[in-house]
């Protein structure tokens, strides 16, 4: 079984989102330890990232919990 042709491909139900390969229950959804680490390692190096929206203040509209 192949890798994913680019981050941006979704990896196959089943299939380690890091090589592809069929995952092993002790490292689900990982195939193994190394891709669970290169996984971890993405996130700390912030290649992948959470996107939020941040809304801004109006000056008319008080924040929640504040008197």
């Amino acid at each position: 079984m192949s890798a994913p042709e680019n981050d941006n491909d979704p990896p196959r139900p089943g299939a380690c989102p890091i090589c592809g390969k069929p995952t092993v229950l002790a490292f689900r959804p990982f195939c193994s330890k190394r891709c669970a680490d290169v996984d971890l390692q993405r996130w700390f190096t912030g290649r992948y990232a959470v996107p939020a929206v941040e809304e801004e203040d109006g000056p008319d509209e008080p924040e929640e919990g504040r008197t």
